[in-house]
């Protein structure tokens, strides 16, 4: 709600008299209305030539107006020449006007009632407005504004209350309007007061510091890790920077681990048994095929190719003819009781 300053406006009303030559010494000032002041010319036997020549010619009458003498017909409206002569006037850039003209020119339309503001009245002014104090009310709920706090919207006034409940900015707290000097936290596009302006689960005040926002709601720092941030699938706790990812879970570096020896897995080859990763040496020794050539383990690591043959199983590069040791991948074999032999052999065999 604008806090603004009501001009009101006042113009100098003066009268006039006729006044007779006398012997008698007199000054009389008196004020009208609080703003009208008359007075009389001081004349004496003494006085000077030309107000003689005056008196002459008007027959001992004159005026006194704005610290000259004049003759009566000539203290005329500056407007329409009307004389001012034992009449109210207004000087404006030192020149007299009829009451008639200066309000015709100078003064200002009400703009509740549209009608002119005359000499006589109060004129409250606000951003080139002008209002009869009768007229300076609330739009809506009419009450008198003067010398009280108002708004303005869409050139139309109103009192505090009713600019309050139509115009005023709300918190997306509370849902209560913002009151002159409270102080508002923003963000984006959202507003709180400050008291409103917390974390959503634990009701912390945010002030100054730091916060997530997230679906609407705000978040401190700790709530907002104990609610949403990642967490190691092994020991449960926040993963603060780097981690590692396995099928679509995630470790810290420190805690993806061979299930059977410890040793970390984090940059290494790997594999897994019933969802629980193994290294290559701990797979190779608890679960993978060996081979029937070097007995060693077959684990398939790496794209690590092998031949099986009934309940047998060689590397690649262990099947071979057991007598010229000539590689039996890819072509046919024949079996000697353990030994695979190549047909050429086994041809020299049976000779």
């Amino acid at each position: 709600m604008a806090d603004v300053e009501v001009m009101h406006s006042t113009v100098e009303v003066k009268k006039t008299r006729k006044v007779k030559k006398t012997t008698t010494k007199r000054r009389e000032s008196s004020d009208q209305s609080g703003e009208v002041s008359i007075t009389e010319m001081e004349t004496t036997d003494s006085v000077n030539q030309s107000l003689n020549a005056i008196d002459d010619k008007q027959g001992g009458e004159y005026t006194k107006a704005m610290s000259k003498d004049w003759h009566s017909g000539h203290f005329c409206c500056w407007q329409c020449d009307e004389s001012l002569t034992g009449q109210r006037y207004v000087l404006r850039d030192e020149h007299p006007y009829c009451i008639k003209c200066y309000e015709n020119v100078f003064a200002n339309v009400c703009e509740e009632c549209n009608k002119t503001i005359g000499i006589d009245s109060k004129d409250l002014s606000y951003k080139d407005k002008h209002w009869h104090e009768a007229c300076f009310l609330c739009n809506k709920c009419r009450i008198s504004l003067v010398d009280k706090q108002f708004g303005s919207k869409a050139d139309k006034i109103y009192c505090g209350n009713c600019y309050d409940a139509q115009f005023a900015s709300r918190c997306d707290g509370c849902g209560e309007i913002f009151r002159a000097g409270t102080k508002k936290m923003e963000y984006k596009t959202r507003q709180w007061h400050e008291k409103c302006f917390c974390c959503c689960v634990c009701k912390t005040a945010i002030g100054t510091k730091s916060f997530i926002p997230r679906e609407q709601e705000i978040y401190c720092a700790g709530c907002y890790e104990e609610k949403y941030a990642t967490r190691c699938i092994k020991c449960k706790k926040i993963i603060t920077s780097g981690g590692v990812t396995y099928k679509n879970e995630p470790w810290h570096r420190e805690c993806f681990t061979c299930t059977n020896c410890q040793v970390s897995l984090a940059g290494q080859r790997f594999t897994s048994r019933d969802e629980k990763p193994y290294c290559a040496d701990c797979f190779g020794e608890l679960f993978a095929k060996r081979c029937t050539s070097c007995t060693k383990p077959i684990t398939g690591i790496g794209g690590t190719r092998f031949i099986s043959f009934e309940d047998r199983h060689w590397h690649n590069d262990c099947f071979i003819c057991a007598i010229c040791k000539t590689s039996l991948v890819g072509r046919g074999f024949i079996t000697d009781e353990q030994d695979v032999i190549c047909p050429e052999c086994a041809k020299q065999k049976l000779m």
